[in-house]
């Protein structure tokens, strides 16, 4: 497995169990089969997926790209999907092949899908809605349940906090909402000095200050693929990566349920099975 910096083991749980989030499953099982609490069907079902950086050269970024609408679409078509959200770096510093991956591959998504940038896309809010038709913030509502979406970096590629205005601005509206998820490409918070993120107190207080906000999702990290926490046990999971040349072994992407009490499962996909993930022999 590459690596660009060293992984701090420590700060990744591999296994959780929330006080916000009551159940929490961080794999799915051998063969991505996964069975859910009760036989309900899901208030909301949702995917997030991350890093494919297209147009990486030395990699194989057709293939990843193509494999993650397979795993996604087979996903929707064994379990039902009602979105996915990509959440940044969909390609890698090739603001030019943005309209590429978008009707090449993205368009292909058997369900409505949501992107955000990261800092390889290297777009501002004019270059995001020309290819996307919205802006590199918004908003996104499923009943009860809401999504807030901001841009974590500017053209260069410089980590950047949100735009706090906007996000307050959002909480506010939806304070009534049973759920409030937060998607982020890179998290505003530094775990230790070897993090490559970007400390953003007034975003955090944000995070911290709705109770309804109940979870934070980020990629940009190719090695995470679990949940860290701050203040009281507020979670912020990631998904692993789709493409890139370092990262973890397998590729995968994240998996949200929200039961009909808007209790909130999680779990990670192994899609690559590559290597299989808590397989054990006695």
């Amino acid at each position: 497995m590459s690596s660009r910096r060293n992984f701090i083991a420590t700060t990744l749980t591999a296994a959780a169990s929330l006080t916000l989030l009551p159940s929490v499953n961080s794999f799915a099982n051998i063969g991505n089969t996964y069975r859910r609490n009760g036989d309900t069907k899901p208030k909301l079902r949702f995917a997030l997926a991350s890093d494919i950086h297209y147009g990486q050269p030395g990699t194989p970024f057709d293939e990843n790209t193509g494999n993650m609408v397979k795993w996604l679409n087979a996903d929707h078509a064994a379990n039902h999907l009602d979105m996915i959200i990509v959440n940044g770096d969909l390609v890698h510093d090739r603001t030019d092949l943005l309209p590429v991956i978008k009707s090449k591959y993205l368009d292909k998504f058997s369900v409505p899908y949501h992107t955000i940038p990261g800092n390889h896309d290297r777009a501002d809010a004019q270059l995001w809605k020309s290819v996307f038709g919205y802006e590199d913030r918004y908003t996104v509502e499923h009943g009860d349940i809401a999504f807030v979406l901001a841009n974590t970096a500017d053209t260069q590629g410089k980590y950047v906090c949100p735009d706090n205005t906007f996000i307050k601005a959002s909480l506010e509206k939806f304070r009534s909402k049973k759920i409030v998820f937060v998607i982020l490409h890179i998290p505003p918070v530094m775990w230790s000095k070897d993090d490559v993120f970007v400390d953003c107190p007034d975003t955090m207080e944000l995070l911290h200050g709705y109770p309804n906000v109940k979870a934070t999702f980020h990629g940009h990290d190719h090695l995470l693929d679990g949940v860290r926490y701050t203040g009281n046990k507020f979670p912020h999971f990631f998904d692993s990566h789709i493409g890139g040349n370092w990262g973890t072994d397998y590729k995968g992407y994240r998996i949200v349920e929200v039961d009909e009490n808007y209790q909130v499962y999680t779990y990670q996909v192994n899609a690559s099975q590559n290597p299989r993930l808590n397989s054990n022999k006695l």
